[in-house]
């Protein structure tokens, strides 16, 4: 491994590994999901990105698109646009292509076909303005919480000197003050998605991609997790697509929900929306209405 300042290069490394550094030192592990990652003939190079002015939430498109792996198409005829600072909301069946859209809007798949598009420019690759946050947690085990948010601040360019400051704000954000030094370990399952979501928000991403962050969660530690989203966004310029299983998570968090199948959008309700409605255009039979999921 080496490094330069701003700049490292690791050897060899799988396409899905993530890769993260600071000024003169790299570290092996899942970054936090705005790090500007790029591929070389067969080696990964990270970079720092450098500070840019506060810019608002971002818009997000796609036209014709068509997403899959391998050869195997997963979702075809998708058109979707996400108004800047709209929570949008997918659910879906499993299978449907929910967490493959985050991936392209994210700038991690390659469209087959269509575009995809940020504030009307193609999606080429990843950027620091959107930001893919996973149901793990994807934490540095030996940074404490902390330091963990210390790292999306430096590779956001934020000077040494103030990212402790920053850290802890963001960490007092999310009920975790008094938890600053404990490494993940130490903390619960939720404990970790609240550091998670403070490493992401303190990057100032325009946009937030959220993989079913909660559904590892236990069902009252997930509405605490639920109620501390609705009121960080509240005052966060940020544009979000929330990909979930549980029609009443969908209803709560979302100011439009969409139903995405194998054709793409097949049903979209805006905000208070029936839930009923919803059930009956993910197929859920009625008698199955009581407390059903996706």
């Amino acid at each position: 491994m080496s490094g330069e300042a701003g700049r490292g290069e690791w050897g060899v490394a799988p396409p899905h590994v993530d890769m993260s550094g600071e000024a003169g030192r790299g570290e092996w592990g899942v970054a936090p999901p705005h790090v500007d990652t790029r591929g070389e003939a067969g080696r990964g190079v990270w970079r720092v990105v450098p500070p840019q002015a506060e810019r608002g939430a971002v818009s997000l498109r796609t036209e014709g698109v068509t997403l899959g792996y391998g050869g195997r198409v997963v979702v075809s005829g998708l058109n979707l646009a996400v108004a800047a600072g709209e929570v949008l909301v997918v659910v879906g069946p499993s299978g449907c292509g929910k967490s493959t859209l985050l991936r392209a809007f994210a700038g991690l798949l390659p469209a087959v076909s269509g575009r995809v598009l940020a504030d009307g420019e193609p999606v080429t690759g990843t950027s620091a303005d959107r930001a893919l946050v996973f149901q793990d947690d994807a934490l540095l085990p030996w940074r404490s919480a902390r330091r963990n948010v210390e790292l999306a601040l430096s590779l956001r360019g934020v000077p040494r000197s103030k990212r402790r400051a920053a850290a802890l704000q963001w960490l007092d954000r999310v009920g975790l003050g008094e938890a600053a030094d404990r490494l993940p370990r130490e903390l619960s399952g939720g404990m970790r998605q609240r550091v998670q979501l403070a490493r992401t928000l303190a990057a100032a991403p325009r946009a937030v991609l959220m993989d079913e962050p909660f559904g590892a969660l236990d069902a009252q530690t997930r509405a605490a997790m639920q109620r501390l989203l609705l009121d960080v966004l509240a005052d966060t310029p940020a544009t979000v697509v929330f990909v979930t299983h549980d029609v009443d998570e969908a209803l709560l968090l979302g100011h439009r929900v969409v139903v995405l199948g194998a054709a793409g959008v097949t049903a979209e309700f805006p905000v208070p929306a029936s839930r009923d409605l919803v059930l009956a255009a993910l197929g859920a039979p009625e008698a199955r209405i009581q407390k059903e999921v996706v």
